[in-house]
């Protein structure tokens, strides 16, 4: 069995967790292959190199949610499962802890988990002088952000969907989520929490300038266009973010086309814990009266 291994290295106690699992590895069969960052105090033989033309049958992240998103933008679409090891504080799209190694990695081998296909964003950079052309950038599970750098201006952008203009935005900046992003980003500005089984992008802006702008939840086959109105001066940027990892900054005349990726990110989910379950532990949904008086 091909396992891969991505991990944030800034975690304290990643180099016990590694080193056990080497030492189980052989015994259940695995394969490995780290991420080249990990080479260098890698605690044993030296395994394959991830990413590799070598096909993986699992991909296993050590760290927080932003270790699985990288994980996932690193896959490229490959149809592997990600099955996350939480090591940070929330981790809501990891489904183990990092005390139940053994029964993580037990379960990994035995294949039993279930997967969970969740909708990915596809991004191209697009100017003026290109239109149905531009630059692809790296799929995005989380999210897709058009937001302001340098001096704090409210900015101004032209949505439209599918062609047909929304409307124009006066905000600090728009995010597309998928629908696990809703719990990211987008839940901070004020977007709703879709259930990753709803085929939905939302489109949430950010410290809008009005009370009249409310997100949007469009079909998972919408185009959604972002374009900032000009014009922007010397002293203002306007960064690209996919899943608050990798980024570039915006030209003018350059706009932002989002859609649904051509293909999902599998999460491997262990143990019985549903969604909603994982809501009110994690992100502390539902009221305060199951909680001890201060």
């Amino acid at each position: 069995m091909n396992v891969g291994v991505v991990a944030n290295p800034s975690y304290h106690d990643l180099r016990s967790l590694l080193e056990r699992l080497v030492a189980v590895a052989p015994g259940l069969g695995f394969t490995l292959f780290a991420e080249e960052r990990l080479l260098a105090d890698w605690p044993g033989p030296r395994p394959g190199v991830f990413p590799s033309p070598v096909a993986l049958d699992c991909l296993l992240t050590f760290g927080g949610d932003g270790t699985i998103l990288r994980g996932a933008r690193l896959l490229a679409g490959a149809p592997t499962p990600i099955i996350g090891v939480n090591l940070g504080r929330v981790g809501f799209l990891a489904s183990a802890q990092a005390q139940n190694l053994d029964w993580v990695l037990d379960a990994t081998a035995r294949h039993a988990f279930t997967i969970e296909p969740r909708l990915a964003l596809s991004t191209t950079v697009e100017d003026g002088t290109s239109p149905g052309g531009g630059q692809p950038q790296p799929m995005a599970l989380n999210d897709v952000v058009l937001h302001k750098g340098g001096v704090a201006r409210v900015l101004r952008f032209r949505v439209c969907v599918d062609g047909e203009e929304v409307g124009a935005y006066s905000a600090d900046g728009i995010i597309v989520a998928s629908p696990t992003g809703s719990t990211a980003y987008s839940l901070s500005a004020g977007g709703p929490v879709v259930v990753h089984g709803v085929d939905a992008i939302v489109v949430t802006a950010i410290c809008p300038h009005t009370l009249a702008v409310r997100p949007l939840v469009l079909p998972s086959q919408a185009m959604v266009a972002i374009e900032p109105i000009p014009p922007w001066s010397d002293s203002e940027e306007i960064v690209l973010s996919l899943d608050g990892q990798v980024g570039s900054i915006l030209k003018p005349g350059e706009r932002i086309l989002v859609r649904r990726a051509e293909r999902p990110v599998l999460l491997g989910h262990l143990g019985p814990e549903g969604f909603f379950a994982r809501l009110r532990r994690k992100l502390n949904w539902g009221d305060l009266s199951d909680r001890e008086r201060a």
